[in-house]
C-alpha cells in the first residue's frame, strides 16, 4: 500500500475513533510530525477527508475536524435505515447457508464499551457483506464506520445503554435471517435502527460538540 494510503487510513481512523474530536483544529505540519511523514501525504489525505466531509478547510488557518450537526447525524441514520434492511433482504434471498451460519459468532458479547463498539461494527459489517452486493456493502460499511463517531461523542450522555439488550436484538435478527424469514428480519432491523436514532439524537443535542445545523 502506498504511503499516502497509510496516512489517509490512519487519519480517518483517528477521526472516527474521536482521537481527534469534532471541532479540533488540525495543521499539516503537526500531523506530519505525528505520523512521521512529509506534509504532502498529509495534504493528500486531508483533501480526501474533506471530500468525505470529515474535515473542513479553514482559510489561512489549516483544517478542523468537521463538527457533527444534528441534521447530518439524522441524515446518516435515515440513509442507514434505507440501506441496511435492503442488505438484510438480499442476504436472506441469496446468501448460502454457510454465510448466514457465520453470523453465529455475534450471538455473544463480553467486554467494555470500546469492545462493544468493535463488536457492533463487526456485526453490522457482516450483515452488509452477507448481502453479496459489493456496492451496497461498501456504502453500508462506510455509514457504519461514521456512526462510530456518533456513538462515541454521545455515550457519556446515554442513559440505559444496555449492551445485553442490543445483543439480544442482534440474536433475534440472526435467528430470522437463518430461518429466511424476510418480513420478521425486516421488522427487527428497522426497529433496531429506529431505536438507535431515538437513543442517539437526543444525546447529541445535549453534547457541546454539536454546533452546526443545516439551514432550511
Amino acid at each position: 500500500m502506498l504511503l499516502r494510503e497509510n496516512i489517509y487510513d490512519l487519519l480517518r481512523s483517528d477521526i472516527l475513533a474521536c482521537r481527534f474530536t469534532p471541532g479540533d483544529e488540525m495543521r499539516e505540519q503537526d500531523l506530519a510530525e505525528r505520523y512521521s511523514v512529509s506534509r504532502q501525504p498529509v495534504r493528500d489525505a486531508l483533501l480526501r477527508l474533506q471530500r468525505e466531509h470529515l474535515v473542513t478547510v479553514q482559510p489561512r488557518q489549516g483544517y478542523r475536524v468537521t463538527p457533527i450537526s444534528l441534521s447530518d447525524a439524522r441524515d446518516l441514520l435515515r440513509f442507514r435505515l434505507a440501506l441496511e434492511p435492503a442488505c438484510v433482504a438480499e442476504a436472506i434471498e441469496s446468501a448460502p447457508d454457510s454465510v448466514l451460519k457465520s453470523l453465529d459468532e455475534f450471538r455473544r458479547f463480553s467486554g467494555d464499551h470500546e469492545d462493544f463498539i468493535a463488536y457492533n461494527r463487526g456485526f453490522h459489517s457482516a450483515l452488509a457483506h452477507a448481502s453479496g452486493n459489493r456496492r451496497m456493502a461498501t456504502a453500508l460499511c462506510d455509514l457504519i464506520g461514521q456512526a462510530d463517531r456518533l456513538v462515541r461523542v454521545s455515550v457519556s450522555n446515554l442513559k440505559g445503554h444496555d449492551p445485553a439488550k442490543l445483543v439480544a436484538e442482534h440474536v433475534a435478527l440472526i435467528d430470522a435471517m437463518q430461518s429466511r424469514e424476510t418480513r420478521t428480519a425486516a421488522r427487527i432491523i428497522k426497529a433496531h435502527i429506529g431505536a438507535t436514532e431515538k437513543r442517539v439524537l437526543p444525546a447529541l443535542k445535549r453534547n457541546a460538540v454539536i454546533v452546526e445545523e443545516r439551514s432550511s
